[in-house]
């Protein structure tokens, strides 16, 4: 039951394959110590995945057509759909902890709200049962990310730099959402829409801020160092981001790609000098199947 003078929650996650992980978050949010008044599904994806679990709370289902992540299109459609006061996404490779919900709940938002994520190792990949796990279990296995900030033991910290929205596990009001207009469809495929998103936000006054509690756990895959699958879309995205902003997003990738004689680049750069693409074994000997983090 939701705490009297709580908002109304919607928690939002989007999809395209990861069956066992989406099985396994809605095994985490069936664990709720404050259940979600719904679970929105946006299915990049023709079909939906059958023989799902109960998640404790009601479901909707919507089909995003597009290009194979429209990623930014995907929250809006689920956004637009969703019934509740407090929009929470969480990633399809997240296991909520049973504190997620009610600790995002009870912070009271005015703008962004960031959560903590635990990296899983990968001997809790895909064959993970989340039905057989709590939260003491997950923290033995999780790991936090180096490059993230600690949250705090209580309450919330304000955060100065909006850019660390990562799309695993944040949430804000609804009518903060739309105020901005949701995220930007321009801004396709893979990489650089959370950042335009929560800079916009941030430009109206609205605060970013960490949450305690509102822990969740990654499910393990295979990632890409760097992410060179994702090469053309970075790119495109990160000249995007300059053109409106007058800097650049995703400096670590860019980095990385001006390092491995990709492109011609640097923060005072106006464009990016494309040198070459990634070769198919080039891409190929990019993925790590043992990394933690990309």
């Amino acid at each position: 039951m939701r705490p009297a003078g709580a908002p109304a929650t919607s928690v939002l996650t989007l999809v395209r394959g990861r069956a066992a992980s989406l099985r396994n978050l809605m095994h985490g949010l069936a664990r709720q110590s404050t259940p979600p008044g719904e679970l929105v599904i946006a299915w990049m994806q023709p079909e939906p995945i059958p023989d799902l679990p109960d998640p404790g709370c009601p479901v909707r289902h919507l089909h995003v057509p597009g290009e194979p992540m429209p990623l930014a299109a995907a929250r809006n459609r689920a956004a637009e759909a969703a019934a509740g006061d407090l929009l929470i996404f969480l990633d399809v490779d997240c296991i909520p902890a049973s504190g997620l919900v009610g600790a995002y709940a009870a912070a009271g938002a005015e703008g962004l709200l960031l959560g903590e994520v635990l990296y899983l190792p990968p001997e809790a990949g895909p064959a993970l049962d989340a039905s057989d796990l709590d939260d003491a279990a997950l923290d033995r296995l999780g790991r936090p990310h180096p490059a993230r900030p600690k949250v705090p033991e209580a309450g919330l910290r304000r955060e100065p730099d909006p850019g660390q929205l990562w799309g695993l596990s944040f949430a804000l009001p609804a009518r903060a959402w739309r105020s901005v207009g949701g995220m930007d469809e321009g801004f396709t495929g893979y990489g650089g829409e959370e950042t335009d998103f929560a800079a916009r936000l941030a430009a109206t006054g609205l605060p970013t801020d960490w949450v305690a509690g509102a822990r969740a756990y990654h499910q393990h895959h295979p990632v890409h160092v760097p992410p060179l699958q994702h090469f053309t879309p970075i790119l495109a995205n990160a000249a995007r981001f300059r053109a409106r902003h007058g800097r650049w997003c995703m400096t670590y990738w860019l980095g990385q790609f001006r390092a491995a004689g990709l492109i011609e680049w640097d923060d005072a750069a106006p464009a990016i000098r494309l040198i070459r693409p990634p070769t198919a074994p080039e891409i190929a000997a990019s993925r790590r199947p043992d990394a933690l983090f990309s």
